[in-house]
């Protein structure tokens, strides 16, 4: 049914790198979301006000918070699909992730609502009616679930939306707490144990849970969360193989929503290769990413001397003498100014997070380290914050 639902409702639907093709996947899986969803949320609630189950208006409740969660998606999706303008230059795609953060508020506030009601009937129980109607009504709850954790997750994948990984998850979670609603009712038919009020404060937990676990997953690409380091890794593998050049260093990447990241790198290239050959090989690495990743890549070339055994042989040595100080230390961009009474060796370091050392306590580490090789060497170091660690 999803293979039908999009090649039905999605034009181009293999053209997944065009905004406005992932705006209709996003836009189908979110109006699929409200109707199914608000479907299940009206028949438990009938079944709920017939039984007095506070366990299956939990879940009803559930489901009406799903019904609202994919009409805000749509609406960010929607929003999201908006292009750039003159206020917003990296356009719009991060109403997306808005989006997100407003449906998990949703949740947390619903979450606490169910949480007191069940409390309620946990102090003050009351008998529940039971009919193999419920049992139905919950059963095709069961298996509308499992479909669209199946579907959000098809779905997910071919546009790389986080939002929809996230409905796919939830409805996976529903499917269990489904479950457990239909098994407290069997339970106080067939064995006579009220578990209805704790079944809802499980429920109601649930909520709260899932509601904390996706405002953090969706603060996080807002507040500037460090790249996937798999994509770290890429990337500098995919710069490493073009000709001539000899490291990389100084990434920064920057997230405005799906399909709309930026980036910036350092690229060591020979200082004695033709200007314009390795201007060239800059170009093509910007121009690789924006096509083949749909990343808008600035490259910096960083000149580095290849033919003066003196500073190659310092550099190789310093690189692992830093990491004596910390395993995560780096260094780039060395040179060295002789003079008459001592040499200046400047050089970039960069300093991982975690690093226990002030700036002042580091850069003094270093200059001994130097002293140590030669004491004529003076070091003039830059110190840099580790953005996205390229590993080495």
């Amino acid at each position: 049914m999803t293979q039908w639902l999009m090649k039905t409702f999605i034009k181009n639907s293999q053209n997944t790198k065009d905004s406005a093709v992932r705006s209709a996947y996003g836009r189908m899986a979110s109006l699929m979301g409200v109707g199914c969803n608000a479907l299940l949320a009206l028949s438990k609630f009938l079944i709920a006000i017939l039984s007095g189950s506070v366990s299956i208006m939990a879940d009803a409740v559930n489901n009406l918070s799903d019904a609202a969660s994919s009409i805000i998606s749509l609406l960010g999706f929607k929003m999201a699909a908006k292009p750039a303008d003159t206020g917003h230059p990296y356009g719009h795609a991060r109403y997306e992730y808005l989006a997100g953060l407003t449906v998990a508020v949703l949740i947390m506030i619903i979450g606490v609502e169910l949480l007191k009601s069940s409390l309620d009937k946990v102090l003050h129980p009351a008998p529940v009616l039971f009919s193999w109607l419920t049992v139905g009504v919950l059963s095709a709850s069961i298996l509308v679930k499992l479909w669209m954790a199946g579907f959000y997750r098809s779905v997910g994948r071919i546009i790389s939306s986080q939002t929809l990984f996230a409905a796919s998850a939830d409805s996976r979670n529903d499917v269990i707490t489904t479950l457990a609603v239909l098994l407290a009712a069997l339970a106080s038919h067939f064995f006579k144990l009220e578990l209805d009020g704790y079944i809802g404060l499980a429920v109601a937990g649930y909520i709260l849970y899932s509601g904390f676990g996706l405002i953090k997953d969706t603060l996080d690409p807002l507040l500037g969360k460090a790249p996937d380091p798999e994509l770290v890794r890429e990337i500098r593998e995919r710069i490493m193989g073009y000709p001539g050049v000899l490291g990389t260093h100084d990434l920064m990447i920057h997230d405005y929503g799906p399909g709309r990241r930026f980036a910036s790198v350092h690229v060591e290239m020979p200082a004695e290769a033709d200007i314009l050959h390795s201007h060239d090989v800059i170009d093509n690495i910007e121009r690789d990413f924006l096509s083949e990743r749909q990343l808008h890549m600035i490259v910096h070339l960083d000149p580095i001397v290849t033919k003066d055994p003196a500073v190659l042989d310092l550099r190789r040595w310093l690189a692992e003498e830093v990491k004596t100080i910390h395993p995560e230390l780096s260094i780039h961009d060395l040179r060295m100014v002789k003079g008459h009474s001592h040499t200046n060796v400047i050089f970039d370091c960069v300093r991982p997070p975690d690093l226990l050392l002030s700036d002042f306590q580091l850069k003094q580490a270093l200059s001994a380290l130097l002293a140590k090789k030669n004491p004529k060497f003076y070091a003039v170091i830059t110190l840099d914050e580790s953005y996205a660690a390229i590993p080495k």
